[in-house]
């Protein structure tokens, strides 16, 4: 029995008068992997970034119905933004460390977090660089600037920060459509392993990324308005074998997108 940990209720978000999406109902599984997928512009980075209110960011944007998160709704006013993004990490399609040491990047989230002691720092450091396998690849070079490594370490760098402030989420939009074939491979496995401890969202275009580590996904079309809606939803077996809906088996077949 998969336990709902994120749900999205008659969801509709907007920029100004535009409307990206509408009326999206979903229900995201506790540490699974849920990818999100469709053709470009159906507002999947939209819907993603609703579950931190990272859209807000923008300025002049407005929504409708319902996010819940252990069933709070994010947007009520009540709700600290910023735990709410500590709990809800993202990772971003560009990899963006800070400029900053390689350190000092894994240790933002702690310090700003009031940790202070230098020997907890350290073991913060080396535990979540192992995680993300970079440890050993960048032990002798902490102190030097996180731009000196290479774009899927400096991605696996920029998801071991996301973690060392213990997320229960990780929101990843697009992560490695910037990487080569080799460093998306890490990531994927990487992915993978994380979903035991985090439940994970991804927007990805690359429906191969999809099917292989995904449980669950969904397919995002728009309408004659160029307005996202969920067109389909279920287990990514299900989606990528016996798609229900037409729209979905065009998509995965490759005749649009």
């Amino acid at each position: 029995m998969n336990k709902t940990i994120l749900k999205s209720d008659h969801f509709t978000f907007q920029y100004g008068n535009k409307v990206a999406i509408e009326d999206i109902s979903l229900n995201i599984n506790l540490k699974k992997i849920t990818s999100i997928i469709g053709p470009s512009g159906c507002g999947k980075s939209t819907y993603l970034r609703s579950f931190n209110r990272m859209n807000e960011l923008i300025g002049n944007v407005s929504h409708s119905g319902n996010i819940f998160f252990h069933n709070e709704d994010i947007y009520d006013s009540n709700i600290d933004v910023v735990d709410l993004r500590t709990k809800i990490g993202m990772v971003f399609q560009k990899p963006n460390p800070f400029p900053k040491s390689i350190k000092e990047n894994i240790l933002y989230g702690p310090k700003l977090h009031g940790e202070k002691n230098k020997s907890t720092l350290s073991d913060i450091v080396e535990y979540y660089l192992k995680k993300v396998y970079l440890w050993d690849e960048v032990k002798d070079k902490l102190n030097e600037s996180a731009f000196s490594i290479s774009g899927g370490q400096q991605q696996r760098l920029c998801i071991a920060r996301a973690l060392a402030v213990h997320p229960e989420v990780l929101l990843m939009d697009e992560p490695c459509s910037a990487l080569d074939p080799i460093a998306t491979l890490r990531i994927e496995d990487l992915m993978r392993e994380l979903s035991s401890e985090v439940t994970i969202m991804i927007v990805t275009h690359n429906m191969q990324q999809a099917a292989r580590i995904s449980d669950f996904t969904a397919f995002f079309n728009t309408d004659e308005s160029r307005i996202g809606r969920l067109i389909e939803f279920g287990l990514t077996k299900d989606i990528f074998t016996n798609p229900k809906k037409q729209d979905t088996t065009n998509y995965i077949t490759g005749r649009f997108g």
